[in-house]
């Protein structure tokens, strides 16, 4: 007896999409160019490297991943009170400076990808 096994598969490419983007389990998103980017998995964290940086993630804090031609910038209403103080770090976890509030940091913010803190709670967002 001869068994055929026909399988039709649909491919996607990663350099068909401009943009890798995560979704946090508290709604905000941040996403990364994806030229030259490098994904690691050690435990239960995702470091995430591109040719502008590296962060790292906590899986159980992401609802999805995903390839897009679109950027975001991440949502922080969610996690952070935007009218609050807040510190600014890069991503390497240097401080850039402390801020009277989100929107002055973003002001004063050049392109990038940045840890914003209010001393509880951070974000990771991406100014364009």
């Amino acid at each position: 007896m001869l068994l055929v096994v026909s399988v039709s598969v649909c491919m996607a490419y990663a350099t068909t999409y401009s943009y890798l983007e995560f979704t946090s389990t508290s709604g905000g998103k941040t996403t990364f160019n994806v030229t030259d980017l490098i994904l690691t998995i050690d435990g239960n964290h995702l470091q995430v490297t591109n040719q502008e940086g590296s962060m790292n993630l906590v899986l159980t804090d992401l609802l999805s991943m995903q390839f897009t031609i679109n950027s975001c910038t991440t949502s922080v209403e969610n996690t952070l009170n935007a009218d609050g103080s807040v510190q600014v770090s890069s991503i390497t976890g240097n401080l850039v400076g402390s801020y009277p509030s989100l929107i002055e940091a973003a002001k004063h913010l050049n392109a990038g990808v940045y840890v914003i803190s209010n001393g509880e709670l951070s974000q990771t967002i991406l100014i364009q």
